[in-house]
């Protein structure tokens, strides 16, 4: 018996029974006996029935592949009729004999004849003349639906029960649940006819639930409930009703009243962790005193729990650790380094958009990075409500718990930086209109929130919540760096961080990420005066004062470089040579120019007309990258010089620091020359200086696709090749990134694209240019290092496909490095098993 043949459940009572735990007599149907059953052919009944006995009572539970898939519920009490009720009478009283017809009645009635449940309610009593009356109405309340009494044959229940769940799961709402959860369309249902532990009567008698471990933590620790009297998981929904299993001051107990029983569930749940190598939850029942399992299911538990109970059951030595890592989804360890909105907690969404920075934030309404700011100072958590951010809103962001905008997609600005800070965004919530006048945001349905309203931010899931929703804390847990430090074991690819700060350069040591695979120097600019430092350069009318201006930003970024070496303590350091446009640093409405104006001293009329000046039809094609550093070198030759001066400090102070230098948006060898002599001259005048001699790599950001074709060329002067997989999506489908989210849900639902191209790397097309890129680039350079430094970097699929080409290390957001080590351990320990 196999779980592909009979599902799940059915393989795992069969588990039982080998373990000669006392399971009912259970026959199994499997998936193409219960197909068969849809379409009309039924098996022998008298076969089935055969293995239960004279007069027997039944249940009939389903057996999916996949528990998560779900199926129609349990069926029991299957049998009940005239002549069982009056023996059930004689042997059990009338009273629990009446209830358990009453019950079947009830549950045939609504669940397989599918008649108008309310004429068949269920009374709450156990006084039997009550229970003889309720099962007289209820009995002629069917007779009155169907036309016809209700079934006494055995044969024609267990019929009709069976072909009611095989249609059930054949149904359309079944099937897109279903698929919900990533079911195949065709994925078959199993059903388990087992004999009726009954569960009431004289004596003990009772049903329960019982599991070792607590689902939230993934601690030992026997949780469940016992209730008297009853059957299946009634025990879950009496409240005080219920008994606790464990001793307990609060109330009373199984392991009081029924000592040997309870005995016998601590030795079964040992007993099931060792030999089905899972934690379990168990159903069970006592019938005068005799347990019986019906089943056990593997227990349903958070992110936090998976990784605990999977790294506790491999240090047991039940299951080797490459089994560990493979039980755990890389997307619980990102859920286990944020915040996250509690399942159980009520959700009152406003708006749902692009789930674009994983974890959750509550706070105030704010609608400027100024707001965020003062919000901060006052000890106010805050969430940054924008159409789209900019780099000059990166200080509000800081600010803010959380980040929403109306515009973008998965690699705009917002969500780049959301995930680097760690900070919960959502993205493209179209619906979202916001009114700056009266500072108001506007819900679909009427709905109007204001500022300082409190909302939730959820960037796990991509919804927006009003109010203040329970939440779960982080969780970086033994467990959760024992599990990392295994992965480490088996993974063959390296794993950098992307990280533009000292707080960013943190983190990446906090996740062990192997060095920094790229460092956005722009970011850096907008901190405290520097914007203003840089709006002085852009005003400066020659060489000499732009130099004069960027003297006085240097000691600004050595502090800058100096602390992310000093960080990273001796591993690698890529740093991305500044990229932006110049207009992204000047204001662009007439109170900023104004502002401005005052601060240069310069003629209002002046500053309009440079900022009008600077201003391109496609900024994002025009000057910036590299373009900017030729035609204005002294930037470049800044960077580098603070660069090798905060190297030689470092390593004068500890170990030799090599900086390895990325210039952006190449796409012609000669460019790669002109830098390349401009900064090995900034070298030599520093090592001049400083009388210190130092190393430093010299490589290229290939993020246009002319530098994946002729990467042969650019690599005779480059050290290494970074794909900037953000633009390079972007350039390849001639898609801006920032504004792909407001139809990428309907390309993608009408197959155009099988997923968004700036959410999962498109192996086929971009995937293309990286294989021809990475090719090419050897042939120029056999020694060349291959890298991803784009968002793409921490998904799995792209470093599967980084793997196969041979790439040497993938570098993403330090909170999506944990997910990329899972994800390379995984990808290496399942070719191994193929081997």
């Amino acid at each position: 018996m196999s779980a592909g043949v009979h599902g799940g459940r059915a393989k795992c009572l069969q588990r039982l029974i080998r373990l000669e735990m006392p399971v009912p007599v259970t026959v199994a149907l499997s998936f193409d006996a219960v197909h068969n059953v849809g379409c009309g052919r039924m098996p022998d009944m008298a076969e089935i029935l055969g293995h239960f006995g004279p007069m027997p009572l039944l249940s009939v539970r389903p057996s999916s592949q996949d528990p998560d898939w779900g199926g129609p519920g349990a069926i029991l009490n299957i049998g009940m009729s005239d002549l069982c009720h009056a023996d059930l009478c004689e042997r059990i009283g009338e009273g629990p004999a009446t209830a358990l017809y009453l019950r079947f009645v009830q549950s045939y009635a609504v669940h397989v004849a599918r008649l108008d449940p309310d004429a068949f309610d269920l009374p709450d009593t156990a006084d039997a003349t009550e229970l003889k009356a309720a099962l007289r109405a209820a009995l002629e309340a069917y007779e009155a639906e169907t036309d016809e009494p209700f079934p006494q044959d055995v044969s024609v229940q267990l019929s009709e029960v069976l072909r009611s769940m095989a249609r059930a799961w054949t149904g359309t709402t079944a099937r897109l649940l279903r698929e919900a959860k990533g079911a195949p369309a065709d994925a078959g249902l199993g059903l388990v006819v087992q004999a009726m532990a009954l569960g009431v009567g004289p004596g003990d008698c009772g049903s329960g639930v019982i599991q070792y471990v607590n689902a939230l933590t993934g601690q030992p620790q026997v949780t469940g409930r016992y209730l008297s009297q009853s059957q299946g998981r009634d025990a879950l929904t009496a409240g005080e009703r219920a008994m606790y299993l464990k001793r307990d001051p609060r109330g009373p107990s199984l392991e009081e009243s029924c000592p040997e029983a309870w005995a016998d569930l601590i030795r079964f749940g040992e007993m099931s962790r060792r030999r089905l190598r899972e934690e379990m939850q168990i159903e069970f029942t006592l019938h005068e005193g005799k347990l019986s399992i019906l089943d056990a299911v593997c227990v349903q538990r958070s992110s936090r729990a998976t990784v605990r109970i999977a790294v506790a059951l491999a240090e047991d030595g039940i299951i080797p650790r490459e089994e560990a890592l493979m039980r755990v989804a890389p997307s619980a360890l990102s859920e286990l380094l944020h915040r996250q909105v509690d399942p159980g907690a009520p959700r009152d969404r406003l708006v749902k958009g692009i789930a674009a920075s994983p974890g959750a934030a509550t706070g105030r309404i704010v609608l400027t990075a100024e707001a965020a700011q003062s919000s901060a100072a006052r000890g106010e958590a805050c969430i940054l409500v924008r159409r789209e951010t900019t780099p000059e809103d990166i200080r509000g962001m800081h600010a803010a718990e959380g980040v929403v905008t109306m515009r973008g997609g998965i690699t705009s600005h917002a969500a780049v930086i959301g995930r680097g800070l760690g900070l919960p965004c959502v993205v493209g919530a179209n619906d979202l209109v916001i009114d700056r006048k009266r500072k108001q945001i506007k819900i679909p349905g009427g709905r109007t929130l204001a500022e300082g309203d409190v909302i939730t931010v959820d960037g796990s899931s991509g919804d927006v919540l009003a109010g203040e929703p329970a939440m779960l804390e982080a969780a970086l847990d033994v467990g959760f760096q024992t599990l990392l430090g295994w992965a480490d074991e088996f993974r063959d690819i390296g794993v950098r961080a992307n990280a533009d700060t000292p707080a960013d350069a943190r983190s990446a040591r906090t996740f062990a990420a192997e060095g920094i695979g790229l460092c956005r120097t722009e970011h850096m600019f907008f901190e405290g005066d520097r914007i203003g430092l840089m709006r002085e350069m852009i005003f400066a009318d020659s060489a000499k004062e732009r130099r004069t201006v960027l003297d006085r930003l240097m000691p600004m970024q050595r502090g800058d470089f100096t602390a992310l070496f000093e960080i990273m303590a001796g591993k690698p350091v890529c740093i991305r040579l500044f990229d932006p446009p110049l207009h992204e640093f000047l204001p662009h409405d007439k109170a900023g120019m104004r502002d401005l104006a005052e601060g240069l001293a310069l003629p209002l009329s002046d500053v309009t007309a440079r900022v009008e000046a600077l201003a391109e039809y496609n900024p994002m094609l025009g000057l910036r990258g590299v373009r900017l550093g030729i035609t204005v070198p002294e930037i470049y030759e800044m960077q580098a010089r603070a660069i090798f001066q905060a190297a030689v400090a470092v390593s004068r102070r500890g170990d030799p620091v090599v900086p390895e230098i990325m210039i952006p948006l190449v796409s012609a060898m000669r460019e790669v020359e002109l830098v390349k002599v401009r900064v090995d001259a900034v070298a030599a005048a520093v090592r001049g200086e400083t009388g210190v001699d130092f190393e430093y790599r010299l490589g290229v950001m290939v993020e246009t696709p002319r530098a994946a074709l002729r990467a042969e060329d650019i690599a005779q002067h480059a050290s290494f090749l970074s794909f900037g997989t953000n633009d390079l999506t972007q350039m390849t489908y001639g898609l801006s990134r920032d504004d792909a989210g407001r139809f990428m849900s309907a390309y993608v639902q009408q197959g155009v694209y099988p997923e968004d191209p700036f959410h999962t790397l498109d192996v086929e097309g971009v995937g293309e240019l990286l294989k021809m890129g990475a090719q090419r680039g050897r042939a120029g350079r056999p020694d060349v290092t291959l890298s991803i430094c784009g968002e793409h970097g921490g998904s799995r699929a792209a470093i599967e496909f980084c793997r196969e080409q041979g790439f040497d290390y993938v570098s993403c957001s330090p909170f999506r490095v944990p997910a990329a080590r899972l994800s390379a351990a995984q990808l290496a320990i399942g070719d191994a098993s193929k081997a």
